[in-house]
C-alpha cells in the first residue's frame, strides 16, 4: 500500500507540481486548497505526511498546524513558507511542524524531505525497526523516563506530549549520554539529511524540547548546550 500525503496549497500549479513528483515515489497525494477543509480532512483521515502552505483561504497553515498538532501529536507536518518569511518558519516550528521548506524549492529536496518524514513514520509503526531482545524498552534519567516501546516520555509521573521529531531528537541524544553532537550531525541523524543553513532548525527544536521536558528551560537539567560545538544529553546535578 502506498503512502498517503495531503498537500494543502492554494496555488494549483505548485500543488500539482508537488503531486506529480511525489507520485513518482509511489506516494498517493491528495490536494486541498481551502484551510478549513484541509483541517477537517486531516483530522478525519490518516495521512502519513501533511504538507502545509502558510497562506491559505479561510484558515492559515499555522493555525492548521497548531490544531492538528494538538489533536494528532504523532502527525508528520512539513510547512511551506516564502523565502523571505523567517517569522513564518520560526512560528511553524514553534507550533510543532516537523520540518519546513522555503519557496521556491527544488524537486530533489522536496522528495528528500518527504522521504525523511516517511522513514520516521515507518520507524514509529515498527515497519522497518528490527526487533532486538537486548534493546531496552525504557531509559530512565532521574525523574525523566523515555518509554521507547510506547513512544512516550514521562517526567515526575506526568506524561509529556512530544511530536515524532521531538521524540526522535530526545531519544538520539539520550542514547549517547555525555556525547556532544554538532547541529550538522543532528540534522543528518535525526532529520535524515544535511543542508547548509538549516542548523537553526535544530536550535528551534531543542528549545521546544527543553520547554516540554525541563522544569526550567533556562537552566536545563537534561539537554546541555556545548557552546561553539552543539548539544549533549547529560544529567546535571
Amino acid at each position: 500500500m502506498s503512502y498517503q500525503v495531503l498537500v494543502v496549497e492554494d496555488q494549483p500549479d505548485i500543488a500539482e507540481l508537488i503531486k506529480i513528483n511525489l507520485e513518482q515515489l509511489d506516494i498517493n497525494c491528495e490536494i486541498e486548497q481551502d484551510g478549513k477543509q484541509a483541517l477537517k480532512r486531516a483530522l478525519n483521515k490518516q495521512y502519513d505526511v501533511v504538507i502545509l502552505d502558510v497562506m491559505l483561504p479561510s484558515l492559515s497553515g499555522l493555525d492548521i498546524c497548531k490544531s492538528l498538532r494538538f489533536e494528532k501529536p504523532e502527525q508528520s507536518i512539513i510547512m511551506l513558507t516564502s523565502k523571505n518569511s523567517e517569522l513564518d518558519r520560526v512560528l511553524g516550528l514553534e507550533l510543532g511542524a516537523d520540518d519546513y521548506m522555503t519557496k521556491p524549492f527544488s524537486i530533489l529536496e522536496l522528495q528528500a524531505r518527504v522521504k525523511s518524514q516517511l522513514r520516521k513514520v515507518d520507524l514509529l509503526n515498527n515497519i522497518e525497526k528490527p526487533k532486538n531482545i537486548n534493546e531496552p524498552e525504557t531509559l530512565v534519567f532521574d525523574t525523566l523516563t523515555i518509554n521507547i516501546k510506547h513512544h512516550q516520555v514521562i517526567r515526575d509521573e506526568i506524561k509529556i506530549e512530544l511530536t515524532n521529531l521531538e521524540f526522535d531528537l530526545l531519544l538520539f541524544l539520550a542514547n549517547s549520554p555525555g556525547e556532544v553532537f554538532s547541529r550538522t550531525q543532528l540534522l543528518d541523524n535525526v532529520w535524515g539529511y544535511q543542508h547548509a543553513g538549516y542548523e537553526h532548525t535544530v536550535n528551534s527544536h531543542i528549545n521546544r524540547l527543553r520547554n516540554k521536558i525541563e522544569i526550567n528551560a533556562n537552566e536545563p537539567k537534561f539537554i546541555q548546550t556545548v557552546w561553539g560545538v552543539g548539544y549533549k544529553f547529560e544529567l546535571k546535578t
